[in-house]
């Protein structure tokens, strides 16, 4: 195996990409994303928003080569490091029906194909635990056998991780599996991070000695030292706030940007430390209210079946609702644990481990969905880092900062998105919202 240099950056594409998640923990590990495909002319933008220096495709992926991907980035033949990615996952999920006729579930071979198109030494397959259940393993092991016809050795058994065993304050489960050409060195899956109570963490700082968890950090830490929302009357339209932060656990420190965080090689990005996005109030009715405030937290509301996060806890699984194609189903938002309402868009991101940099779509039903569709940004750095050792990749902090994109971005409509990236509008169904529970 080739040694690398020491400050030389293994690059990366991702495929279905979404808003991010994947790809910043990827570059979080030392990996350079090169190219990301997302065929949501919405997510697309705020995913070029926040990564400007990747080419982003917004594309269906059937119609996607590797010689396009290849070419988009820049990369002409140099040797692709990893392949990422997670192709839709309703078709698998454990809620509602699972269907293996699903004819999303086709996408699952399409990132077999362009693995096979671009030859990567390493790829990360991810989705959601329900994929290796019931009928849905035969796909999973259809897909297996096709990565090894294709050349590749894939570490079995694979691994269902749950992020709150990776330093994410939220119970979240996906199935994730490894590979590597043959002449590569298989990754091994990420050891769980676990820390005794009372004990101080280096990343997540002191767990209280009562925490029913061994592991952090709590809703707690992620959510203490953001203000509550419904004070700023600009935020009733809005969803910027300009608000300096004190105090705070490590974990939100470094989210903030406030403290180093030793592990974290991603392009620092500009931001101001007292703007806060992601911050748009809800619009809850007074008995909405009444009864989101009669909620005991750690318990459901009975009436919409919204969970109030408890304090020093983990949130449960934040989802994404349905797409327009499926019935613009929103899904329930937890309650916060100290305010009689759902959290914002912000406070999901804390409890998702994105950085307060990250900027969302400015809408709560496009932001909800982003972040529910996304995988933790924390536990992708761990698997990168698993990936990076099995490469012999030995990369540095960069010391540029990247500017973001266009802020205009994620205030896009769909219309306006699609003409952005110059696509069809109808990509993307029109929207019919159905409100799940209450407001």
């Amino acid at each position: 195996m080739t040694a690398r240099a020491a400050n030389e950056r293994p690059i990366c594409v991702d495929l279905f990409a979404g808003v991010g998640g994947l790809a910043l923990g990827f570059e979080q590990a030392g990996f350079d994303v090169v190219a990301a495909v997302e065929y949501d002319p919405i997510h697309a933008a705020v995913h070029q928003l926040n990564f400007p220096e990747s080419a982003v495709i917004c594309s269906d992926i059937r119609r996607v080569t590797g010689t396009a991907l290849r070419e988009a980035a820049g990369i002409g033949r140099r040797t692709v490091d990893t392949v990422i990615g997670g192709p839709p996952c309703q078709g698998f999920s454990l809620i509602g029906h699972r269907v293996i006729d699903d004819p999303r579930n086709e996408l699952v071979f399409h990132f077999l194909r362009l693995v096979d198109e671009l030859r990567p030494r390493t790829f990360m397959f991810e989705n959601v635990a329900g994929m290796a259940t019931g009928q849905h393993h035969r796909l999973l092991d259809e897909l297996i056998t096709g990565f090894q016809a294709i050349g590749y050795k894939v570490r079995l058994p694979y691994r269902i991780l749950n992020t709150t065993r990776y330093g994410v304050p939220q119970d979240r489960r996906r199935l994730i599996l490894l590979g590597a050409r043959k002449d590569t060195l298989l990754p091994e899956y990420p050891a769980e991070v676990t820390v005794s109570r009372g004990k101080r963490d280096p990343m997540h700082g002191m767990l209280p000695m009562d925490l029913k968890l061994p592991f952090g950090p709590t809703v707690n830490d992620a959510l203490r030292d953001l203000p509550d929302i419904e004070r700023f009357p600009e935020l009733v339209d809005g969803d910027v706030l300009e608000y300096a932060l004190n105090g705070g656990s490590d974990y939100a420190l470094r989210l903030r940007g406030a403290l180093r965080d030793p592990g974290d090689l991603s392009y620092p990005r500009r931001h101001s430390p007292t703007r806060i996005t992601g911050c748009q109030r809800a619009n809850h009715t007074a008995e909405s209210r009444r009864r989101f405030r009669a909620t005991e937290p750690g318990t459901t509301e009975p009436t919409s079946r919204f969970f109030r996060l408890p304090p020093r806890g983990v949130c449960n699984t934040l989802r994404a609702g349905s797409g327009s194609e499926r019935g613009a189903f929103t899904s329930p938002r937890p309650i916060h644990p100290t305010y009689a309402r759902c959290i914002s868009v912000r406070e999901a991101a804390r409890l998702h481990s994105y950085p307060d940099w990250f900027r969302f779509h400015r809408t709560i039903w496009h932001g909800f969905r982003q972040i529910g569709n996304s995988v933790p940004p924390l536990l992708a750095r761990v698997i990168a880092k698993s990936i990076i050792t099995a490469l012999g990749a030995h990369p540095r902090k960069p010391r540029c900062t990247v500017e973001l994109g266009d802020e205009g971005l994620a205030a896009l409509t769909m219309t306006e998105a699609a003409r952005h990236f110059h696509v069809d509008r109808r990509v993307i169904p029109t929207r019919k919202r159905v409100n799940a529970g209450v407001r």
